[in-house]
């Protein structure tokens, strides 16, 4: 009887421990993509990071201009660069006289 008893209680928890181990509590596509994108939110952040190192500046500026008879007011958009170069660009062009 006890041989019984005991051999039952063995299967019963082999049977128990064995649905447990089944269980799987991790999701690898769906922690890949969160590891993702914390990677991609990590290199805009470099990217932000050494675009400021490099030295370049944009300033917006108006000046006055006078061409032939005509003159203009201007606003133009500066950017400095790191070799010491000057890029100018023309926003806005309004006639003044």
């Amino acid at each position: 009887m006890k041989k019984i008893i005991t051999l039952s209680l063995l299967l019963a928890s082999i049977a128990f421990t064995a649905t447990f181990a089944s269980a799987q509590t991790y999701y690898p596509q769906q922690d890949r993509s969160d590891q993702n994108r914390r990677d991609d939110r990590r290199d805009d952040q470099r990217r932000e990071r050494r675009d400021n190192w490099r030295g370049e500046r944009t300033v917006t500026q108006t000046r006055i201009v006078r061409k032939g008879n005509k003159v203009f007011r201007e606003t133009i958009q500066i950017k400095y660069k790191r070799n010491g170069r000057t890029e100018t660009k023309v926003i806005n062009r309004t006639r003044i006289r």
